[in-house]
């Protein structure tokens, strides 16, 4: 099956009356978790970024408290799968705000993880890539929220 582009979908879904598509909508929730995930955000949660934010940084600090840290390998592990997680959240959201504070807060979090990173070469580097990767965000945003997050970056550069 070939699938549609976007273009040839949004012409088809004007063409939609309004039952329809709230019945392609909720069929569409049915195949997916991250379908359902995704409208559950622009329904409920879009409104309130703020309240978003910090759900998710709830959920991290719990992710962060489970990890095993019997050997770097389980530690390696879990922290992917953090990340994986963070970033589909940030997908669902699509705002440059949201992205840098919640990847800051996984830093944070990975920084400060017990036993240290700084003594494994991949959760090092994963660190690193992801302060970069933060750093280069930072500079598209607005001035004032550039100085906040940059003071906030600073603190974990050292």
């Amino acid at each position: 099956m070939k699938t549609a582009t976007v273009k040839e979908l949004k012409t088809e879904l004007t063409d939609r009356s309004h039952q329809e598509l709230l019945e392609l909508c909720l069929r569409l929730s049915r195949f997916k978790k991250d379908n359902k995930e995704l409208l559950t955000y622009l329904l409920f949660e879009s409104t309130d970024e703020e309240e978003y934010i910090l759900s998710i940084k709830r959920e991290v600090d719990e992710l962060f408290e489970t990890i095993n840290t019997a050997s770097y390998y389980f530690i390696k592990k879990s922290v992917r799968k953090i990340l994986r997680t963070i970033k589909k959240y940030i997908r669902y959201s699509n705002k440059k705000e949201t992205e840098v504070e919640l990847i800051l807060f996984f830093c944070e979090k990975l920084k400060n993880l017990n036993p240290s990173i700084h003594t494994n070469t991949v959760l090092k580097n994963m660190y690193k890539r992801e302060l970069g990767a933060i750093k280069k965000k930072i500079g598209s945003l607005h001035e004032d929220l550039q100085y906040d997050y940059t003071l906030e970056l600073q603190k974990l550069l050292y």
